[in-house]
């Protein structure tokens, strides 16, 4: 299935996609899209489901996220693009919560931004707590699957000290969705293709199978660490075509209009605005 959330920002409503592509209200069979609600998401038939009438804003699929998780370096055609080794452990990086926005929500450049990026990446989400986990087991406590852009200050996450987090968090760099897709329709999450356009060029073009370390990896080896909690997402790691690696580099400006797609996963449409 197809879970959503629907509404104005901060009063998001639970929804399902049905088969003619319509936000059907969830509702009245659970309050939101949110902690353990995702350990056992609802099987029901949207038919039966109120139709919300119209093209309601989409918010980020899930809600009241816990922890951020990014994976960097993490498809070997990017790392060769960034002229850096393959990574021997998946490096971990956080992104702040407050930088989720939905899918189709203004990008916003935060003032003193000169080198503002994309990054198309496949997003999981933890349905089940996950500590110790194995990689046989790790898939069993997904969720579910949806498009995250990554959106990073370069300057901000090289130059000026410490983490990569000061690039990854500012206000808007977390677009999620437009759905949190099941398991079961997604299929073989090491073997989707991800793209990503800028104002109609083609900038990014991959695939899942050319990820280091697989999402089954990943999990297991987080859990390791820290315990994996519902509502938890993993963005894990974007394909080549980033502006940082072009000769001479792109970076986002006013206007720009990026557009995202995931494998069964929807598409994300973002236009970049300059921070008054």
């Amino acid at each position: 299935m197809k879970f959503l959330r629907y509404g104005e920002i901060g009063a998001e409503k639970p929804g399902v996609l049905d088969s003619e592509g319509r936000v059907r209200d969830l509702s009245g069979v659970v309050p939101d899209l949110v902690g353990a609600v995702l350990a056992d998401l609802p099987e029901v038939d949207p038919e039966t489901l109120p139709l919300v009438e119209g093209t309601p804003r989409l918010g980020a699929p899930v809600g009241q996220v816990g922890k951020y998780m990014c994976i960097g370096l993490n498809y070997s055609d990017h790392a060769a693009e960034a002229g850096m080794d393959l990574p021997k452990e998946p490096i971990l990086f956080m992104k702040a919560t407050s930088a989720i926005v939905g899918p189709n929500d203004p990008v916003v450049l935060p003032r003193g931004s000169v080198r503002s990026d994309w990054e198309v990446e496949l997003g999981v989400v933890i349905g089940k707590p996950a500590k110790y986990v194995t990689e046989a087991e790790a898939l069993d406590h997904v969720a579910g699957y949806c498009i995250a852009n990554d959106v990073s200050e370069r300057a901000f996450q090289t130059e000026r000290g410490g983490q990569w987090t000061k690039g990854k968090s500012c206000d808007s760099f977390g677009p999620l969705g437009p759905w949190l897709v099941t398991p079961d329709e997604v299929g073989d999450p090491q073997d989707l293709a991800l793209s990503l356009d800028l104002n109609g060029a083609r900038m990014q073009t991959g695939s899942t199978q050319a990820m280091v370390f697989s999402v089954a990896e990943i999990i297991s080896y987080l859990s390791q660490m820290m315990t994996l909690h519902p509502g938890d997402v993993i963005a894990t790691g974007t394909p080549p075509g980033v502006g940082m690696g072009m000769k001479p580099p792109v970076y986002l400006k006013d206007g720009d209009v990026m557009e995202l797609e995931v494998q069964g996963l929807g598409r994300q449409r973002q236009e970049v605005k300059a921070d008054s």
